[in-house]
């Protein structure tokens, strides 16, 4: 059995005690405010404070997860055991002629609004993307016909071994919504994106044109996992969820959206177990009607809510 007395003594030698919080509510970290307990949460300060991280994980034998910023991850109600891992204070975006160097804790949002403000093109596609700059590579995350594979060079990662590494973006495996980031047990840490010259009214003006069909569309007053499930090929998920008649249908707190069926919402603090359940509603309906089974997007990770939890990890 894992000692996580000693686990927590060890994390405070590698980072400061007020980037350690024990029996912490992860629906207070995630974006779509679903998540039960994590042991011990850590929001490491430096690259070499995550490498030893790691190591430690591995050396005692304690479960690591990596968050991000939960916005495309459901985690249970159980929450996470062992060492959870925010990389929310990774948030440095530097530019360097056509390139911009972003921390994998930016969010991916913040690194177009800093190519727009140096008149760089090419990252206009992900002025709407909810997510972290990690987890945008982590799924090579795109929206209107971007994605992340078209502008990055590199990216520096943490193996399971704790190494610090730099890979090409072709050594990344980029497709459609994934990447062999999670295959490799990756930790991003960074990433490096090579844009083009632009004008500064040409690409603000396709921004503006893409934040307004994604707020007139989708449901940004509440919050969600954003799309929920891969396009199947051949159709389009939220024409099959929405001729399913799902719009509005949900399990307590969560609810199909009713501003765009591709969207599940969490409208009235729902519970990870609800919004797993509309999830699953929605796969069972569409298979039955269409024929056509809707494979996730979203990420579900963490243990269910009747399972025991570590207590007491910090003694005096």
């Amino acid at each position: 059995m894992v000692n996580y007395h000693h686990a927590y003594k060890e994390i405070l030698k590698i980072t400061s005690e007020r980037n350690v919080m024990v029996d912490e509510l992860l629906k207070n970290h995630t974006y779509t405010r679903l998540g039960g307990k994590a042991d011990i949460l850590v929001t490491p300060e430096t690259f070499e404070e995550v490498q030893e991280l790691v190591k430690l994980a591995q050396r005692e034998e304690v479960p690591f997860t990596l968050l991000g910023n939960g916005s495309n991850m459901i985690v249970k109600d159980g929450g996470i055991r062992g060492i959870v891992m925010s990389q929310k204070r990774f948030q440095e975006i530097r530019t360097s002629g056509k390139r911009i160097v972003a921390q994998s804790g930016a969010a991916i949002i913040e690194v177009s609004r800093r190519a727009l403000r140096e008149e760089l093109a090419g990252l206009e596609f992900a002025c709407g993307i909810p997510g972290t700059v990690g987890g945008a590579l982590f799924m090579n995350a795109g929206a209107y016909g971007g994605e992340i594979k078209d502008v990055l060079e590199h990216a520096v990662v943490v193996d399971p071994d704790g190494n610090l590494l730099t890979k090409a973006a072709e050594d990344l495996d980029l497709e459609y919504r994934t990447s062999n980031i999670p295959d490799k047990g990756y930790i991003v840490l960074e990433a490096s994106f090579k844009l083009e010259p632009g004008n500064y009214k040409d690409i603000k003006a396709i921004m503006d044109d893409l934040t307004y069909k994604r707020e007139s569309k989708q449901p940004l007053e509440y919050p969600s996992c954003g799309s929920v499930f891969k396009r199947p090929p051949g159709y389009f998920a939220g024409k099959l969820i929405q001729d399913s008649e799902l719009q509005g249908k949900g399990v307590g707190g969560a609810e199909v959206s009713t501003k765009h069926a591709g969207f599940i919402v969490n409208k009235n603090n729902a519970t990870a177990t609800e919004y797993i359940s509309v999830i699953e509603l929605v796969q069972k309906t569409v298979e039955e009607k269409f024929g056509v089974f809707l494979e996730r997007e979203v990420k579900i990770i963490g243990e269910d809510a009747d399972v025991d939890t570590q207590k007491s990890v910090k003694q005096n």
